[in-house]
């Protein structure tokens, strides 16, 4: 990629460090007032290193592993921050996670997507990605969906949208057998169908990192991931007073910690999109949503029952039909292996409607 260099850029190191001095003091003296302020910066600004620091380890280890290392890695920090919240929280906590859960597969699925699509095809009218990886992953993004959060509400050995013991135990064994073997596939078994047949030519000609290099922004990927989901995790009271203020309904938390914790994500997959390797944009945004369930479930289902904490995991109507909706659309779309801004389009307006939704339900 073109972004990358062999050389660290003073900033890429500079903000992680200034989001772990703010981090500090937090500790030190709380959250609120100019302090609120600076942890909001740091955050921004630890977001934009933390994509640059993915792309020099994506562009040293090569695909499909290159966007794999971002997506586990954010996915385990997002699981991180979860089950801290559940831990130390009360019943009120229940749909903390399927709420991000949800929010995530909405925001990936329809607004990164979106972006990335519009984003591409405006820039290079059309773009092309290999069909069979889109299929892999959308198969078990049905699967997996579908299985842990509509299952809930149809069940009926308990009421209301929770799983007993005995399903939640099926249902993250199910989730970490699909999640793994999606890997396989993705790294082992078939790993052309995830590596782009035709790239633009920016960048092809750029010299990759050296092994310092890549280790060292690998460390720094990692600081910044843990830093962005501290400071995020610091915001959240704050966020959730003002979103008490505003009337809007407490699943607008899951949203915003979902936003916050995809930003590198979103970013690293639209500066891709735009630079004519849409390939990686689908695997940043397909491989992140997958993740997002294949991970957090079982997590939390271990949390649930080890330390007894209430957790639902149902969609209602309303969300089941917006989670209908976007995996049919996404079916469509990547159905040909080739898009348009028409398909970016149609994933952001689904995207508006879910923001809408959820605000205004």
């Amino acid at each position: 990629m073109a972004s990358t260099s062999v050389q660290i850029p003073w900033w890429a190191w500079t903000w992680p460090l200034v989001a772990c001095i703010v981090l500090v003091l937090q500790l030190l003296l709380g959250s609120g007032g100019p302090l609120a302020a600076a942890e909001a910066f740091a955050l921004i600004a630890t977001v934009f290193a933390a994509v640059y620091h993915a792309e020099v380890v994506a562009f040293r280890v090569g695909e499909p592993f290159g966007t794999l290392v971002l997506a586990v890695a954010v996915t385990i920090i997002e699981v991180a921050l979860i089950v801290s919240v559940m831990i130390t929280g009360g019943p009120e906590k229940a749909e903390l996670a399927r709420d991000t859960v949800f929010a995530a597969v909405m925001i990936v699925c329809n607004g990164i997507v979106g972006l990335c699509l519009l984003a591409g095809g405006m820039r290079h009218r059309e773009q092309a990605f290999q069909l069979q990886g889109a299929n892999a992953a959308l198969v078990v993004l049905i699967a997996l969906t579908t299985l842990t959060m509509v299952f809930p509400q149809v069940t009926t050995t308990t009421e209301g949208p929770t799983f007993s013991p005995a399903q939640l135990i099926f249902a993250a064994t199910v989730s970490l057998v699909l999640y793994a073997s999606f890997l396989f596939v993705q790294t082992v078994r078939h790993r052309d169908f995830f590596l782009s047949a035709s790239e633009g030519s920016e960048g092809v000609y750029a010299p990759p990192p050296s092994n310092r290099v890549a280790l060292l922004s690998g460390a720094l990927l990692l600081v910044s991931l843990v830093a962005v989901v501290a400071l995020a995790k610091a915001l959240t009271p704050i966020m959730e007073v003002g979103i008490e203020k505003a009337g809007a309904p407490k699943s607008v938390v899951g949203i915003v910690i979902a936003g916050l914790v995809l930003l590198p994500e979103g970013l690293a997959a639209l500066r891709a999109a735009r630079a004519n390797h849409l390939q990686t944009s689908m695997n940043l945004a397909l491989g992140s949503a997958l993740a997002s369930i294949g991970l957090t479930i079982p997590a939390v289902a271990a949390v649930s029952l080890l330390l007894h904490k209430p957790l639902s995991l149902g969609i209602n109507a309303k969300e089941g039909v917006l989670l209908a909706l976007t995996l049919l659309v996404s079916v469509i779309t990547l159905g040909t292996g080739r898009t348009t801004v028409l398909q970016g389009i149609v994933h952001l307006v689904i995207f508006a409607v879910f923001i809408f939704l959820s605000i205004v339900p």
